[in-house]
């Protein structure tokens, strides 16, 4: 039997407002029952309760990949917990049984921390080659939700060239369970090219557990990038900090069961602080990248108000976590505008984020969408302390911030917003007044 079995079906169930287990198809019924868990009680298995009990919390679906004890065996699968009227109905998928992996030793350690070095992709596999993690760059971010791709297998991600050699770095490297290099391949969603490299696992056994593996862009596929430092910053920064912000967010859930409150603290720390890295990083590569000569942005048909949706949903967790609502634009509501969909939502989610961060417990942030002449225009407002005159055009300013004391972020969010605004015909002004609040107004052109 191999270390990680094949992929199951997809298991469904209930967990009604008050917790209880109230329907499962039959494998989590089982799984709650050897918890000590039966249908009408409380659900048993602690990882999975905990994601119901979030998204029961805050109100919006959450995803999460989680790691549950059954027995002598762990099961690793991806929890979807969509609340409703009903309660939060969950989706179970790429659930395994699998042995533990054991520590890297250090020759095999210091083959994947060469291997990832610098990398465009990060991903990892199971012995099957299918996907348990994927993360990618800013620079080679295709659009696609790569946590859909979660248990696919790896060749739903990359389309492997085996034409160009006899014998195929990877088809070796998975027959002989060892590492290996510069196995050219394409991204499906985007046809860039890229080279894939991997180290191989093994679990406490001595089977081969999968991968840890890479992927880098060809030089003649990148697109117009940020200058050589920003883009090796962003590249061998962002994995290590998402593998941390990830496991320090599971510690502060207490997935894996109780914890000393002082502990589930500190990793609340540990990820916070992580994010505003992550943050700081992509900021510094966007700079360099908007100041560049050659940047420029795309002309596309975008909708505004549903892009204020989507920043807000975005944003529902940190809001809640504030105690702030934000206010969105209605679901059938509509505003055609011209500009590149995936800066505009950066900016929008930098206005509102920004609007989250300075608002007083039970506030609303509102963000309206709405038609200004031959212009389009969201309109964010907070119940915030405002900004004075004086300090109104300095906020705009690189590295700018009013009070360098309060907590926030680098002071680079709202002068990238403006300038990417500003490339996209459009642009951000503010109005406030100290005591009430602010409203920042983006404009882009409208679109008939």
């Amino acid at each position: 039997m191999s270390a990680i079995e094949p992929l199951q079906p997809v298991v469904r169930g209930l967990v009604g407002p008050d917790g209880a287990l109230i329907e499962a198809d039959s494998w989590l019924a089982e799984l709650n029952a050897r918890a000590g868990g039966r249908i009408g009680a409380a659900l048993a298995v602690p990882q999975i309760a905990e994601v119901a009990r979030l998204a029961r919390k805050l109100e919006t679906p959450i995803s999460r990949g989680v790691i549950a004890a059954d027995g002598d065996h762990d099961i690793d699968l991806w929890v979807r917990a969509e609340p409703g009227t009903d309660g939060v109905r969950l989706t179970l998928s790429g659930w395994r049984t699998r042995m533990p992996a054991v520590p890297l030793g250090n020759e095999t350690a210091r083959d994947a921390d060469l291997v990832r070095a610098g990398a465009d992709w990060l991903w990892e596999t199971d012995a099957a080659l299918h996907l348990t993690y994927v993360a990618v760059a800013a620079e080679a971010h295709d659009g696609r939700d790569v946590e859909a791709l979660l248990g696919q297998p790896l060749t739903r991600l990359f389309a492997i060239d085996s034409e160009t050699a006899d014998d195929p770095p990877i088809l070796r490297a998975l027959a002989l369970h060892e590492r290996f290099d510069d196995q050219p391949a394409v991204v499906r969603a985007s046809g860039r090219a890229v080279r894939l490299a991997a180290a191989p696992r093994f679990d406490r056994t001595g089977h081969f557990a999968g991968f840890l593996g890479s992927a880098r862009l060809e030089d003649g596929d990148r697109r117009a990038a940020p200058g050589a430092f920003s883009g090796q910053l962003d590249r061998a920064l962002r994995g290590p900090l998402a593998t941390i912000i990830a496991h320090a967010e599971a510690i502060h859930a207490q997935l894996d069961g109780g914890l000393s409150e002082t502990y589930v603290d500190y990793a609340g720390d540990i990820a916070t602080a992580g994010r505003h890295l992550l943050g700081l990083v992509d900021d510094l590569v966007d700079l360099q990248a908007i100041e560049r000569n050659d940047f420029h942005v795309a002309a596309e048909a975008i909708d505004l108000a549903d892009l204020a949706r989507r920043a807000a949903g975005l944003l529902q967790v940190r809001a809640s976590d504030k105690k702030v609502r934000i206010d969105r634009p209605a679901a059938g509501e509509s505003l055609p505008a011209t500009g590149e969909f995936r800066r505009v939502l950066q900016i929008l989610v930098n206005l509102i984020g920004n609007a989250v961060r300075y608002s007083p417990e039970g506030s609303v942030v509102w963000a309206r969408a709405e038609r200004v002449g031959d212009q389009a225009a969201v309109i964010v407002a907070d119940q915030g302390k405002g900004i004075g005159a004086g300090d109104q055009a300095r906020i705009f300013e690189k590295f700018a911030r009013v009070d360098p004391d309060e907590p926030g972020g680098s002071g680079l969010g709202l002068y990238i917003s403006r300038r990417l605004a500003r490339a996209m015909g459009g642009d951000i002004t503010v109005d406030s007044a100290p005591g009430q609040g602010a409203r920042f107004t983006l404009t882009l052109p409208a679109r008939e």
